[in-house]
């Protein structure tokens, strides 16, 4: 099978992508896979480090307000459709597969005009425009929450599938917990390890609060792992230098910074519980590693979609929901010790199970297959 993933932005929208290209390959292993992303995206740092080719087209974000960026955006993506065209033909797809974002749309007006299938997966409780936009001439819309079918178009194909997850839920038990803490540098932590990671973008607010609350854990048996996102990671630092003088101590006995991280199998193996977004690869991944979560969702997620993901595991018992509008030292605090306290680690982790998808690499297979 050859197949092309249209994919950019956001992790939530590449790690999909990779997902599926990895599940293609492990089915078919005489496949070939094609990546088409943007020149400067997170997807060609993501997409290069699973070993795959990306080949770049030029295309445009239309913004949702009045603004002459549009215009330029709107120049770029009818660029794009040359672009995508120029690419599709030399590497001859069998079909082209989109996971939402705005790159999709010059892709598959590319593909529908090659006459070449064209499939698209949603991950988000609420579709995305571009999803929208296209659904009704896809060969098949793939689902990550069942209720995201309510909000497509009524003559689209659309299948609930799941969210694909780099890793299974039986990758994460047969892990080593202690191997796992070794490669990361963490044997001789013992204490409660909370990872704290806000997507392929981080989030300034969240990396503000934690490291202020951080300042106050010295005599708490909690560790906290702090994936700060690259463009935020230096700011961060001088925080952490600023916070260690005001209190005469280095946090180095309580915290580890991280830019970026790329074995997140790894990472949930070792840690105890999470405070994340709410992305839905996200959710999927603490379903999967059975890890209790406190969310904070996206507050500028189209449709407020993260807020909705947040839901499946909080209905279960799972995560707790803070929104940003109330995001500060005193809630956040509060909700860690809610969550270390009585045993309410192992309750909402066996409670996180329970949203696992079956057979999502299947359903998607079975979608996507040449008959």
């Amino acid at each position: 099978m050859r197949v092309v993933f249209a994919c950019a932005g956001t992790g939530g929208h590449i790690n999909p992508a990779i997902a599926m290209a990895n599940l293609i390959v492990k089915k078919e292993k005489d496949s070939q896979v094609l990546f088409i992303g943007t020149e400067n995206g997170l997807e060609n740092k993501l997409v290069s480090n699973s070993g795959y080719e990306i080949k770049h087209i030029r295309t445009g974000k239309i913004l949702r307000e009045l603004t002459l960026k549009n215009i330029s955006a709107l120049f770029n993506a009818y660029k794009g459709i040359g672009d995508s065209k120029k690419i599709l033909k030399e590497f001859k797809p069998d079909i082209v597969i989109g996971t939402g974002g705005y790159i999709c749309g010059p892709v598959m007006k590319a593909a529908k005009k090659l006459k070449i299938p064209y499939y698209l997966h949603e991950s988000n409780a609420f579709p995305g425009v571009s999803v929208k936009l296209l659904a009704k001439d896809a060969k098949c819309v793939m689902i990550g929450f069942e209720d995201a079918k309510n909000r497509l178009n009524s003559k689209a194909n659309v299948i609930y599938t799941g969210t694909p997850a780099k890793f299974s839920e039986e990758d994460i038990m047969n892990l080593n917990k202690q191997e796992c803490l070794k490669k990361l540098g963490l044997t001789n932590i013992n204490k409660k390890i909370v990872l704290v990671t806000c997507g392929s973008q981080g989030a300034k607010r969240i990396n503000e609060v934690v490291l202020s609350m951080i300042k106050k854990y010295q005599d708490k048996n909690v560790y906290f792992i702090l994936v700060t996102g690259d463009k935020n990671y230096n700011e961060v630092v001088e925080l952490k230098e600023q916070a260690e003088k005001e209190i005469g101590k280095s946090l180095d006995e309580f915290l580890k910074l991280e830019k970026f991280i790329f074995n997140m199998d790894e990472m949930y193996k070792v840690a105890d519980f999470c405070i994340t977004r709410a992305g839905a690869m996200t959710i999927s991944e603490l379903a999967l590693s059975h890890k209790p979560s406190i969310l904070i969702p996206l507050p500028f997620a189209a449709e407020n979609h993260q807020f909705f993901n947040a839901k499946v595991l909080e209905s279960v018992g799972a995560a707790k929901i803070i929104e940003q509008k109330d995001l500060t030292e005193e809630t956040l605090n509060k909700a860690v010790l809610e969550i270390i306290s009585n045993n309410n680690i192992e309750i909402m982790g066996e409670n996180a199970a329970k949203v696992i998808v079956k057979d999502v690499e299947e359903k998607i297979y079975n979608c996507i297959k040449l008959k």
